[in-house]
């Protein structure tokens, strides 16, 4: 799988690419390692820069420091990390529920994808003025709509409910890995 051809694809033609991807031989572990672990990189690396650069919210310096780049940089890694395995199980054991398939290769495919535009758009981090753009990666939720039949064999009917229950889980799960990463790492690099 050609990485940048993957993640282009998928965010400029979705529904074409989930019929694609609904075949192909990747694993939870191939996805891992040869597509969350690149573009989560990417993050990695913008929050670093955004974190050492800094910014003044309300007259308060907040990062600024080589310290502060890396809580960010590692934070944002372990977090996309974690994300994408969590989330990957959610699906999975979600898909009974709702009629679908039950296949944790399909759920990592799922997950990895519709996170695709997530893990692109932490690229404005690198920025601290324009961090607000990563609310980009709320197109990975139409992404998600768009796959969830092809990788999951999910019912027209449960499509709607079986998205809303993900994109639940995935925000719930979120905050707590960013609220454990933080006080984790807070003490740890800080």
């Amino acid at each position: 799988m050609n990485l940048v051809e993957k993640a282009k694809n998928i965010i400029l033609n979705p529904k074409q690419e989930w019929e694609v991807s609904k075949d192909e031989k990747t694993t939870f572990t191939s996805l891992l390692t040869g597509y969350v672990v690149p573009l989560a990189l990417i993050g990695a690396i913008a929050s670093f820069i955004g974190g050492y650069i800094g910014q003044e919210i309300l007259g308060i310096k907040i990062g600024g420091t080589v310290k502060y780049g890396l809580f960010s940089a590692i934070s944002s890694f372990i977090g996309a990390i974690l994300g994408y395995i969590i989330v990957t199980y959610i699906v999975d054991i979600l898909a009974p529920t709702f009629g679908s398939e039950k296949n944790l290769d399909k759920s990592a495919r799922l997950a990895a994808y519709s996170q695709t535009a997530g893990l692109l758009a932490a690229v404005f981090n690198a920025i601290p003025s324009l961090s607000f753009l990563t609310i980009l990666g709320v197109y990975g939720a139409y992404v998600a709509w768009l796959g969830i039949s092809p990788m999951k064999n999910t019912p027209e009917n449960q499509k709607a409910g079986y998205v809303i229950a993900i994109i639940a889980a995935t925000i719930v799960i979120s905050f707590m890995v960013s609220f454990v990463l933080s006080a984790t790492l807070m003490k740890a690099v800080m």
